[in-house]
């Protein structure tokens, strides 16, 4: 009966990963691996649940880190990711208490703002994007 405990467990934390593809379930996936060759050799029920939690957590603690820094290194930047760091134009001076600024970035006119509202950046000046606020570009004057 352990024996089909342990490999129904198995299957759906493998389910769970291939579902999710998040690295949620698989350290506890091992350890239900581990757990069914404890059941194997004759270990009883409390003996394969410490070897299921030990395996588990070690898994956990010493594979996660090394797999999420080498799993999905090519990150493509998105379009909002892609526009911040970029260096604009002012089409109108930016004031946040006014409610005016904008400039236009890769043919598209965006509202600007600054981060701090005491800031007013004149018309003509060039910004650097370091931040985008739903619609909003958050920009701070530009220097070399």
């Amino acid at each position: 009966m352990e024996a089909i405990f342990w490999l129904v467990l198995l299957i759906v934390l493998l389910g769970i990963e291939i579902v999710t593809v998040g690295l949620t379930t698989i350290w506890f996936a091992g350890g239900c691996l581990f757990a069914l060759g404890a059941y194997a050799l004759g270990f009883d029920l409390v003996w394969q649940i410490i070897v299921f939690l030990i395996v588990s957590l070690i898994l956990l603690i010493f594979t996660r880190p090394l797999a999420v820094k080498y799993i999905n290194t090519n990150k493509l930047k998105t379009n909002y990711e892609g526009i911040i760091g970029k260096v604009v134009r002012l089409n109108e001076d930016v004031d946040n208490i006014s409610g005016t600024g904008s400039a236009t970035l890769n043919g598209v006119e965006w509202t600007v703002r600054t981060m701090n509202d005491k800031v007013t950046i004149k018309k003509g000046t060039i910004v650097k994007i370091i931040d985008i606020n739903g619609v909003k570009l958050i920009v701070e004057e530009y220097k070399e």
